[in-house]
């Protein structure tokens, strides 16, 4: 894929994004609109990891929520973007008929056993929400609730582990603020 072809494929993931989040804000006191969030996990990814090289990646960071939060089904994710694209996007989507506590219970367990470049998007992933986390607490939200929010965090960050150092050393930097640092190891 030359350059130009690229460009467009990108182009058409964030429209794809951006039309089945349109609805969707975040639950910060500005009520973001949703699609700021992968947006940004894709910037984390390309601008600071520096992972420029690999286009698929930054589109399952673009839709990795799509399947989630929205009517998207992995298989229109297969039939726009591709098998490897919906890979890395089923690899990094919860089982939303599942409860929560057990959802969150699996991200644990699983998260070792993702692929390198899937681990990738959920790093990325962490560290936005862990950012917009410590820059205020969402409407709804004790600060007991964020606390917990960070040691469940740390215990996925520790099964991600081993594909990208720069965002690892900055999730361990928010951990230690949270002195949860020991959970992520």
């Amino acid at each position: 894929m030359d350059s130009n072809q690229a460009t467009a494929q990108l182009i058409k993931c964030i429209n794809f994004a951006a039309v089945k989040h349109k609805d969707q804000r975040r639950k910060d006191l500005e009520a973001t609109p949703y699609i700021n969030h992968p947006i940004g996990v894709a910037h984390i990814l390309t601008e600071e990891a520096k992972i420029t090289d690999d286009l698929n990646v930054i589109q399952a960071a673009l839709l990795h929520d799509t399947v989630e939060d929205t009517d998207t089904s992995i298989e229109e994710i297969r039939q726009v973007f591709g098998d490897d694209v919906a890979g890395l996007v089923a690899e990094a989507t919860d089982d939303k008929s599942l409860p929560r506590s057990e959802r969150k219970r699996l991200q644990i367990e699983t998260a070792a056993h993702h692929t390198p470049r899937a681990r990738l998007v959920k790093l990325a992933d962490k560290l936005y929400n862990l950012r917009d986390l410590k820059k205020a607490t969402p409407v709804g939200w004790s600060e007991s609730t964020a606390q917990e929010y960070f040691e469940w965090a740390a215990k996925v960050v520790k099964g991600l582990r081993g594909v990208n150092r720069y965002m690892e050393d900055q999730l361990d930097e928010l951990f230690a603020e949270r002195n949860v640092l020991h959970l992520a190891h």
